[in-house]
């Protein structure tokens, strides 16, 4: 990170980090904050890959599809965790949402490892001085190419080939599939905040009201992760009996209501 002074106003210029791929920041963050590969903390983990996303989009820099996949799938695990039912498998064994992304970046890290001193080998054997060096030999024909002797070859059709191959790879450029990340203005701890806030309030909440309240899908999804994470932490519980997706979002600690008996 830089510092600026300009007309006595500070500004900031953010230098990231280029990675290679997603995984290669996975790792990255893994190891700055030293957590166990076996056991991610997922919501954490999934908050530094979006706000590294969402930097980058800042700058302008173009995201590449796989890191927008992984996002994804991160925040999937991360719903799954929050479910109060979890899944199992034909033995009877709970599943661990977890284990499929931990599984790739083992094997990414496996895959790491065995490049670097690969890539340090390759590096030390272009310094060496071998029969049919590469960079010699390319260098040499470099500076023995007459430039003037091959225009001298070039005729109308080999221009319009030429032409036609540019003008294919332009139309393949053009058409190439682009993906765009818009940063909602919804986080799920400004959403867990607003709910206990309105049950302070009312003693008591609908479902129904909250989504009337922003009826917008993504508005929608926030706040119910919101509650999951809430009802995880012991914070609020819920009653049914609203009707169709419908339920009461009340305090831990507030005796339920009941219907007087007739």
């Amino acid at each position: 990170m830089f510092l600026q002074s300009k007309n006595q106003t500070l500004t900031f210029q953010i230098r990231l980090p280029l990675f290679e791929g997603p995984f290669d920041l996975l790792l990255f963050f893994i190891q700055r904050d030293e957590l166990d590969i076996y056991d991610i903390p997922i919501s954490k983990i999934t908050e530094d890959f979006l706000d590294y996303i969402h930097e980058i989009e800042e700058m302008n820099i173009e995201i590449a599809s796989e890191f927008i996949l992984v996002a994804a799938t991160l925040m999937c695990i991360k719903a799954k965790m929050l479910l109060p039912r979890p899944a199992f498998d034909d033995e009877g064994n709970e599943i661990d949402p977890r284990e499929e992304l931990i599984k790739h970046l083992l094997e990414y890290k496996r895959f790491k490892e065995v490049t670097v001193p690969l890539a340090d080998m390759e590096e030390e054997r272009l310094q060496m001085e071998k029969r049919g060096n590469i960079l010699k030999e390319v260098k040499q024909l470099a500076e023995n190419v007459d430039v003037e002797a091959e225009l001298q070859d070039i005729d109308l059709y080999k221009l319009l080939k030429v032409y036609q191959k540019v003008m294919e790879r332009f139309e393949i450029e053009k058409n190439r599939p682009t993906h765009h990340i818009i940063q909602y203005p919804y986080t799920i701890e400004q959403q867990k905040i607003f709910i206990l806030e309105s049950i302070n309030k009312n003693e008591r909440l609908s479902f129904t009201d909250i989504v009337n309240q922003e009826p917008t899908r993504i508005a929608v999804i926030f706040n119910f992760l919101a509650i999951l994470e809430l009802i995880q932490l012991r914070q609020i519980r819920i009653n049914v009996g609203l009707g169709y997706n419908n339920f009461w979002i009340e305090h831990p600690d507030v005796q339920p209501k009941r219907k007087p008996v007739s």
